[in-house]
């Protein structure tokens, strides 16, 4: 079973979490999963290259944002929104809600 690196809450740093948030497509991967629910990569990414697709994964992991649990030879990503609330109360309500209104869907993940 793969093990993911995942930052303690505490140490979660804002600039890390708006560089993660600042691509377009890890920007639409954040509101495909703003509903609490957990998805696979291919689930995500539909016709994004796997590489580019487990890159912009990490990213959002190593950021802090994403929880990643594996299950058999699946990994399933949720956001992070009980941990990142206590940490930055309303930030990720706040930026997703400003992607939603810009037209940000979960769809620009699969660009």
């Amino acid at each position: 079973m793969r093990r993911y690196f995942h930052p303690d809450p505490a140490d979660v740093c804002l600039p890390e979490v708006l560089f993660a948030l600042s691509d377009a497509t890890r920007l639409g991967i954040a509101v495909a999963l703003a509903d609490g629910a957990e998805r696979t990569a291919g689930e995500l990414g539909g016709d994004i290259a796997k590489s580019t697709m487990t890159h912009h994964l990490k990213i959002l992991r190593e950021a802090g944002l994403l929880y990643v649990r594996s299950e058999g030879t699946r990994c399933y990503n949720s956001l992070r929104l009980a941990e990142l609330e206590t940490r930055f109360p309303g930030l990720l309500d706040q930026l997703l809600g400003f992607a939603v209104k810009c037209g940000y869907t979960s769809a620009d993940a699969r660009r």
